[in-house]
Formats: structure tokens, C-alpha cells, sequence
């Protein structure tokens, strides 16, 4: 069965797949705990609200024997960081660039989720980032690969650019050995952070991540802040782009990755409307943050820019209905 599933499952598109029991990773709920604790996760209330879950993959759903982890490749065609210097266009993280990944990885998690079903008569539960569950952890436990320095998963096989999907189930699966981690004495995803997020290896700071800023953060940025966005408009893939085990890196596994949202004209962005947002930006995991924060992180990027020229496109959203894009006009406006 499991040699099997291993198959189908590369027929679906994953580039790797794994097994472990559902209470394999015992010491998350003190990690989460004290990530929370300290203030870490910033406004993701979620994260605190949800920790029982969370912290006991076995307490989401009892029933679940084996949980089964897999991996999606969205490895970019071009070097992220080149789109940085690209200082008059907006930076996207290159999940963010094409299709909305919870809709590719759910429809090739449910395809192997409904062949286990006909083939073992269990019952299937999947998950892509929209559960409480610690997919990395488990992805770890299930040997898919380990939680590097920048807290992200990656793999000597394939690198870091995959998403991760879940699948519980109640079926008794052959479980795979925990990897092991490959960092060694690498610190190139640590020293290239802008905001220096990590303040210790393995560890992240959310409040200073531009990922989280720029995505998950309401409101102005901090001042200090603000310069190091350089022209990051959703995300950041600095410290994913830099690790060397990148050069196993497997080709995407659906081309829908690679879309039109690569490096977008800043003064474009900055004339959107609520609607224009949403037209522009639909089936894209970027519509989730709406136009309002959007247009902020634009005005942050033009007025990073340097390009004087853009001064007459933040100067009209100096009085914007939303208060923080108007404060994020006025400085850009005074950097400009």
C-alpha cells in the first residue's frame, strides 16, 4: 500500500512524500507556546486562540492513525532577488506570482485522498494551510525534510520552494524515520534577512518578517521598518532564495505557479480601486489582503524607490479614505 501511495502521489504532482503518526511531534505545543509567549506571532491572534489544536495534531481529529505528508514543488524559473533591483516595480514572493496554491495543492491532495479511500476503504481528512495544523513539524517527522535556520522546510532532495499538504487518515500506514538537520554552520538565510527576523538560528520573529508585515500586519509599519521593505509589496523570498540546497531544486510541478504577478509597475498599483483590486488580482492568494493593504505597501516601495516622478502618484493618495495608506502616502511623499 505504501509503496502504492508513494506512486499515485507522484502522478498527482508531489515531489515527495512521507508518514508519521499523528502524536509524532510531542514537543510543538512548548515551542508554539513559547513563540506565543513572547509576542512573536504579532497580530495573528489565530495562532493563540487555536494552540490546543495546534500544539496535538492528534487532538484535530482522534480517529486519525497515520498522517501523511507531501510535498509541492513552486521552484521560480528566475532568481528572486533580481526583482529587487527592479526598484520602480513591486517584489512578490514567487507563491504569491501565479494561481492561489491552496486551490492546486487541495485538488492533487483530494486526487491521492480519493484513491486511498477506493483502495483501503479508510476515512481521509486534507489540509493546506487553512487548519490548525504544524505542517512543517510533521513534514519533518514524516522525513520529508527538515525545519531549517529560517524555520522553513527544506530538503537535500528538493530545496525549499514546496508547499506542503496533509492528508489524515485513519488508516495504519507504514511510517517513514524523522530527517535528520543538514544545516551545519550555513548562516547565508540568517545574515541576509533586511530586518534581521531571526533572533537566534531556527528561530523567527514575526513582528520583523516582511512576509508577515507586508500580508498579515493591519495598519502603519513601524518607521524603522519601513526602509528595509525596499520594494517587497507581498512577502519576501530573501532567506528561501539564498539556501544552497536550492541547487536540488525540482521543477515546478504545475506551470500555474508562475503567473503574471511577477515584479508589477508601482504606479499602476497605486491607482487601484477596491474593485480594480479585485478584478486584477482574482485566483490570486493575493486578493486575501485586500486593497487597502496593498496600496500601502506600494506607497512604502515608490517612496524606497527614489524615483522622483512617482512624487505626483502617492501625493494623490495623501488624503486616501483608508488612514493608513494616506499616512503611507505622506512618507513616501517626504522620502521622495
Amino acid at each position: 500500500m505504501r509503496a502504492r501511495l508513494d506512486a499515485e502521489s507522484r502522478a498527482a504532482g508531489f515531489v515527495s512524500t512521507g508518514v508519521c503518526r499523528p502524536d509524532a511531534v510531542p514537543d510543538i505545543a512548548a515551542h508554539l507556546s513559547t513563540f506565543v509567549d513572547a509576542g512573536r506571532h504579532g497580530q495573528m491572534a489565530w495562532m493563540a486562540e487555536r494552540m490546543a489544536w495546534r500544539g496535538d495534531p492528534a487532538a484535530l481529529w482522534p480517529e486519525a492513525r497515520s498522517v501523511v505528508m507531501l510535498a509541492h514543488s513552486y521552484a521560480p524559473q528566475h532568481d528572486p532577488l533580481s526583482d529587487l533591483d527592479r526598484r520602480e516595480q513591486g517584489a512578490i514572493s514567487v507563491y504569491a506570482q501565479g494561481r492561489d496554491y491552496h486551490d492546486v495543492v487541495k485538488k492533487a491532495l483530494k486526487r491521492v485522498a480519493r484513491w486511498m479511500v477506493a483502495e483501503a476503504g479508510c476515512e481521509v481528512k486534507v489540509f493546506v494551510d487553512t487548519a490548525p495544523v504544524m505542517e512543517k513539524p510533521l513534514a519533518q517527522a514524516a522525513g520529508l525534510g527538515w525545519q531549517g535556520k529560517h524555520t522553513n522546510l527544506l530538503s537535500r532532495k528538493f530545496g525549499n520552494w514546496v508547499f506542503l499538504g496533509a492528508i489524515f487518515t485513519t488508516l495504519e500506514l507504514e511510517v517513514d524515520a524523522p530527517e535528520a538537520e543538514h544545516c551545519g554552520s550555513c548562516r547565508k538565510c540568517l545574515d541576509i534577512c533586511p530586518t534581521d527576523a531571526f533572533p537566534a538560528p531556527f528561530q523567527l520573529d514575526a513582528r520583523r518578517c516582511i512576509s508577515y508585515l507586508t500580508i498579515e500586519h493591519r495598519g502603519p509599519v513601524d518607521a524603522d521598518l519601513r526602509p528595509a521593505l525596499g520594494n517587497r509589496i507581498y512577502g519576501c523570498d530573501d532567506c528561501l532564495a539564498v539556501c544552497p540546497w536550492n541547487k536540488f531544486a525540482v521543477e515546478a510541478s504545475d506551470m500555474r505557479y508562475h503567473g503574471p504577478h511577477r515584479a508589477p509597475d508601482l504606479a499602476d498599483l497605486a491607482q487601484l480601486d477596491d474593485a480594480g483590486f479585485r478584478a486584477r488580482f482574482s485566483g490570486s492568494p493575493i486578493k486575501r489582503i485586500g486593497r487597502d493593504r496593498m496600496v500601502r505597501n506600494v506607497c512604502y516601495a515608490i517612496g524606497n524607490s527614489g524615483a522622483a516622478h512617482l512624487k505626483p502618484v502617492v501625493q494623490d493618495l495623501c488624503e486616501d479614505d483608508d488612514a493608513t495608506v494616506a499616512d503611507a502616502a505622506r512618507w513616501a511623499v517626504e522620502r521622495l
